[in-house]
């Protein structure tokens, strides 16, 4: 089937609708009716454009996560770019994307949501968007730690860099009611974040050895 423009239009109102609407209820929550009303198309249209309700989930979580990695991108770094200064420029990227206001905020909320209540859409974001970028993390987080480090240790290393990224985003609220107000806007950016996540990373990594006893050096 030949798609003309007016196809191409409809499709991506569609997904344009879709995606505040899952961020907002969750997959089980929204309905068809509801995102074709929002859209202005056809009931129909969902059917038409994307067989289901769940393949329409699942390409809007591709839209989402692709969206938000071109809008911060990770740098081109140079051979000779440390792996301190890479480090901490990942962090501010993963910050960034999580953080960073705009008019597409829900992607981020859709892609959380999907992250604590993962559906079918979970496995393709991994392997596609989260492993690749894991990748690069443990990259990096290997130039800085003993070349006898093992796999499982590397692996809990990179997802304590995450989580502390992570905590920013899913404790938001929190985090503005424990701190005081000048406090959070003066040392809580997205800069003094990174800042601070990258310093203390270095810091712990360096010394990690120290706190292992011997059997779990080896």
């Amino acid at each position: 089937r030949a798609v003309n423009m007016s196809d191409d239009d409809s499709r991506s109102r569609v997904l344009q609708a879709a995606g505040p609407i899952f961020a907002e209820k969750g997959f089980q929550a929204a309905t068809v009716r509801e995102i074709c009303h929002a859209a202005n198309v056809n009931l129909a249209s969902v059917n038409y454009y994307f067989r289901d309700k769940e393949n329409l989930y699942i390409e809007t979580v591709r839209q989402a996560r692709e969206r938000r990695a071109a809008r911060a991108p990770l740098p081109h770094w140079q051979p000779d770019t440390p792996p301190e200064r890479r480090l901490r420029d990942f962090i501010h990227t993963m910050l960034t994307r999580m953080l960073a206001g705009s008019d597409e905020a829900w992607q981020v909320r859709l892609m959380m949501r999907e992250i604590l209540q993962p559906t079918e859409a979970c496995r393709e974001m991994v392997e596609d968007y989260f492993r690749p970028q894991f990748e690069i993390l443990l990259g990096i987080l290997t130039e800085l730690l003993p070349d006898h480090t093992p796999p499982h240790r590397l692996r809990q290393i990179g997802f304590s860099v995450v989580g502390q990224c992570m905590h920013y985003r899913v404790s938001t609220q929190v985090v503005e009611m424990i701190t005081p107000p000048d406090e959070h806007e003066q040392y809580y950016g997205i800069e003094q974040l990174a800042d601070h996540i990258a310093t203390f990373t270095v810091a712990a990594v360096r010394h990690y050895d120290d706190h292992l006893s011997g059997s779990e050096r080896r």
